[in-house]
């Protein structure tokens, strides 16, 4: 079965940095995006980052500048990194993992994630 496992999430200053990692395992074929998405208390689930097969990014406007996703497709792993960290980020972050199929598209969720931003 496909599981993705998240990690790095945690408790941190303003202007501070973390990297969140997606451990991707059980998958016969490697995945086709990661996207990293968040969701505060009270409000909904929003699209942080996404990454394609190829290498294409994209980025929500909030954190353009400061947030760079990547992939390892040896390591089966994508990643986030978060820098100059605002109160306003925090969240549970959740990674997605989607996979091209011939009917369509699959994808399946990490657990989640705990980031907190606070001094």
């Amino acid at each position: 079965q496909v599981q993705l496992v998240e990690s790095g999430g945690g408790l941190v200053q303003p202007g501070g940095s973390l990297r969140l990692s997606c451990a991707v395992s059980g998958n016969i074929f490697p995945f086709n995006t990661m996207g990293w998405y968040r969701q505060a208390p009270g409000k909904q689930r929003e699209l942080v980052a996404a990454i394609t097969a190829s290498g294409r990014t994209n980025y929500a406007d909030s954190v353009k500048g400061r947030f760079t996703i990547s992939r390892d497709n040896a390591k089966n792993t994508g990643y986030l990194q978060m820098n100059s960290l605002k109160p306003e980020d925090t969240a549970v972050y959740y990674c997605n993992a989607g996979f091209s199929r011939p009917f369509g598209v699959l994808d399946y969720w990490g657990q989640g994630t705990q980031v907190t931003v606070s001094s």
